[in-house]
C-alpha cells in the first residue's frame, strides 16, 4: 500500500476553488483533453480495458469492477445502449456526490462522456436526487457549457460519436438509488426493485441494454485516461484501488470531506481527520456505509478502509458515509432505527423487507421492554437472517447488518434499556 496521505486529490482538485465549477477553469487544469485525445487515438474497447487495468470498482456502494460490468453489455447489439448516471445519493451522513456536482460538474461530464464512448451509449441520464436544487443547476450550466463547447451532441469533435445528456429530478423516494428502481422511476413508473436477471446490461432502460454507474465512479475515469491505469492502481490497498471521499458525520469535531487512498485505517479518519467527537465525550460506535452499514465498536476501528477488509468483519464500506456516536447513543435505539427507516423506505416489492422491517421495530420494541427478552432476540436474528437471505434487493437485505452488529457488540444497551 502507498502512503494514502501523500497524493494530490484526485477527486477534489476544484472544490473550493473560486469558479472552478465553470468550463474555463476545468480546462485550465487539463479538463476535456482526455476525451480529446481518446475520440483521436482510441477505440471503445481499449478504453474499456484501461478502466479494468485500473482496478476502479463502483463507488455506489457495491464496489463491482467497472470495466468488467461494462463488459456485461451484448457486442452485437445495434443500439440504442442507455447509460444512466446515479446521482440519487439520499443516504443519511453523505454528501460527497452532492459536492462534486456543485464544485466540479464537468469532471462528471467528461467522466459520463467517456464512458458513453467506451459502451457505446448514445444516451445519457443523470438521475438526480429531487431535494439537492443547487446540484442541478450547477450540472444544468455545466450541460448547456459542454453542448456549446462541442462536448456533447452530433460529431463531437469531428469523431463520429455523439451523445445526448438529459438531467432527470428524482422521486424523492431512498429506495431509487437502488439501480433498478432507479430505471422504473425514469422510465415514469413508481420506484420498485426490478427481479434480476435480466441484468439492466442485457435489458435495461426501456427494455434495453443499459450501464448504470455512480457519480464519484464516472468522476474517476477521466483521471485514469489522464494519468494512466498504473498511476490510478498506485493509490490503494490489496483490491481496492483509488480514492474515496469519506463523508465525516455525526458526533465528530471536524465533520466533512476527506478524499483518502483505501488503506488509511477507520481510525486514523476518525481522529486524524475528524478530531475526535464534538461533544468531548469517548466515541463508542461508528457506523459507516449508511444507514444500513454495521455499528462498529472501538476494537474493529484500526480495520483498513478496503472492501474486503471491512466484508471480513461483516461491515461494508458503501458510499463512503461515517457516522460518529459517544458514549450516550443507546445502541438499542440505533438498532430500531434501522428497521423503522427500512419500514418507511421499501418499496414494498418482496415480503421480506416490506413485513420483516415492520416486524423487527415492534420485537426491538418488546425486547427493550423487557417482554421475553431472550426468546424475542433469538426471534429477532431469525428474523434477520430471513431479510438477509430473502429480499428482493440490497434495501432488505442489508437491514439487518446495523441490527446484528448492535446486538453483537452492543448487547448490554438492550438489557440496560429494561431497567430505565
Amino acid at each position: 500500500m502507498t502512503d494514502s496521505q501523500t497524493f494530490q486529490p484526485v477527486l477534489l482538485e476544484a472544490v473550493g476553488v473560486e469558479q472552478g465549477h465553470s468550463l474555463e477553469s476545468y480546462r485550465s487544469r487539463g479538463g476535456y483533453a482526455p476525451l480529446e485525445k481518446l475520440l483521436a487515438e482510441k477505440q471503445p474497447p481499449e478504453v474499456v480495458e484501461m478502466v479494468k487495468s485500473s482496478g476502479l470498482r463502483g463507488r455506489g456502494g457495491a464496489g463491482f469492477m467497472t470495466g468488467l460490468k461494462w463488459t456485461f453489455l451484448p457486442k452485437d447489439h445495434p443500439g440504442p445502449i442507455y447509460l444512466c448516471v446515479n446521482a440519487d445519493e439520499s443516504e443519511p451522513g453523505t454528501f460527497n456526490n452532492r459536492i462534486l456536482m456543485e464544485d466540479d460538474p464537468h469532471q462528471i461530464l467528461e467522466g459520463t462522456i467517456i464512458s458513453a464512448y467506451a459502451t457505446r451509449a448514445s444516451t445519457a441520464y443523470i438521475y438526480l436526487r429531487y431535494e439537492y436544487p443547487q446540484s442541478w443547476k450547477a450540472l444544468q450550466a455545466a450541460i448547456d457549457e459542454a453542448y456549446a463547447a462541442g462536448y456533447l451532441g452530433q460529431n463531437i469533435k469531428g469523431s463520429g460519436f455523439s451523445l445526448d445528456i438529459y438531467l432527470h429530478r428524482g422521486a424523492a423516494a431512498y429506495i431509487c438509488g437502488e439501480e433498478t428502481s432507479l430505471l422504473e422511476s425514469l422510465e415514469g413508473k413508481r420506484g420498485e426493485v426490478r427481479p434480476k436477471p435480466p441484468l439492466p446490461a442485457i435489458e435495461g432502460l426501456f427494455g434495453e441494454p443499459t450501464v448504470v454507474n455512480n457519480v464519484i465512479t464516472l468522476a474517476s475515469v477521466p483521471v485514469i485516461l489522464a494519468d494512466g491505469a498504473e498511476q490510478y492502481q498506485s493509490y490503494g490497498a490489496g483490491r481496492s484501488r483509488g480514492t474515496l471521499p469519506f463523508q465525516l458525520a455525526g458526533n465528530i469535531k471536524q465533520a466533512g470531506l476527506v478524499e483518502i487512498a483505501f488503506g488509511a485505517t477507520l481510525n486514523g479518519l476518525l481522529h486524524d481527520f475528524g478530531g475526535g467527537t464534538r461533544s468531548g465525550r469517548p466515541m463508542k460506535a461508528v457506523q459507516v456505509g449508511g444507514p444500513l452499514g454495521a455499528y462498529l465498536p472501538r476494537e474493529q476501528w484500526d480495520t483498513p478502509l478496503d472492501y474486503e477488509a471491512f466484508a471480513a468483519i461483516e461491515a461494508m464500506l458503501g458510499h463512503g458515509g461515517v457516522v460518529a456516536f459517544d458514549d450516550t447513543v443507546d445502541m438499542s435505539q440505533q438498532a430500531r432505527f434501522a428497521m423503522e427507516f427500512c419500514a418507511i423506505e421499501s418499496c414494498g416489492k418482496c415480503t421480506p423487507c416490506r413485513i420483516g422491517s415492520v416486524r423487527g421495530v415492534e420485537v426491538i420494541d418488546r425486547i427493550v421492554a423487557g417482554d421475553r427478552p431472550h426468546e424475542n432476540i433469538t426471534l429477532l436474528e431469525e428474523l434477520c437472517d430471513t431479510m438477509i437471505a430473502g429480499s428482493l434487493c440490497a434495501m432488505g437485505g442489508m437491514t439487518p447488518f446495523p441490527v446484528k452488529s448492535a446486538l453483537r457488540h452492543f448487547a448490554a444497551d438492550f438489557t440496560a434499556a429494561q431497567s430505565r
